[in-house]
């Protein structure tokens, strides 16, 4: 399939790297634009678009997702499917382009803790375990239906950045089983539950 990728922070990359091993082709990334980072404030790009750059993939960094150019160019690249891993809200009109849809990895068991900060959300309220969820977007954030679920158990000594890590692999792996799962015909969508919202 061709996939177009979207996403910004280091937790993507592990993803990104799993589909480029895979039998999947990415055309273009989408990441986020260049910012001033650091006290130096000097103007530097996002983990994700440094990686694509290397690996030699298109990105994309649009201001407004809306942009007719960049939408246009999302168009010309005809995509099956459409991967989001910690990026931007997608507006319908963007996330509706593919024909095989678009999907996102979220930090947490679904609906549980949607939204930002989900790892952060399961260690504050002590949970015992967690997981990751692909789901389709919809236009409401977070709320789309399922396709997998894994879960993970919450140790004691498990920090942000311990757990961080174990899910960013846990995720990459997810993504491949639901790239999978998509290409194959073989999805089992399961409606999220709002009242556990």
């Amino acid at each position: 399939m061709k996939i177009i990728f979207m996403g910004t922070p280091d937790f993507a990359i592990p993803s990104l790297k799993k589909i480029l091993q895979s039998n999947h082709s990415i055309s273009a990334v989408v990441s986020a634009p260049d910012k001033e980072r650091g006290r130096g404030r000097h103007i530097s790009s996002n983990p994700v678009k440094e990686f694509a750059i290397k690996e030699g993939i298109e990105v994309l960094t649009p201001l407004n997702l809306r942009d007719p150019l960049f939408i246009k160019r999302l168009i010309e690249l005809n995509p099956d499917l459409f991967i989001v891993v910690a990026f931007r809200i997608l507006p319908k009109e963007v996330y509706s382009i593919p024909e095989k849809g678009s999907f996102n990895l979220h930090g947490s068991l679904l609906p549980k803790y949607r939204g930002a900060a989900p790892i952060q959300w399961a260690i504050i309220k002590g949970e015992r375990e967690t997981g990751v969820t692909t789901f389709y977007l919809e236009d409401k954030v977070d709320t789309g239906n399922i396709i997998l679920q894994e879960k993970l158990v919450i140790n004691d000594d498990d920090d942000f950045g311990l757990l961080h890590d174990k899910m960013m692999l846990l995720g990459a792996d997810i993504i491949l089983k639901t790239l999978d799962l998509i290409e194959s015909g073989n999805v089992e969508l399961k409606k999220q539950d709002d009242s556990n919202a």
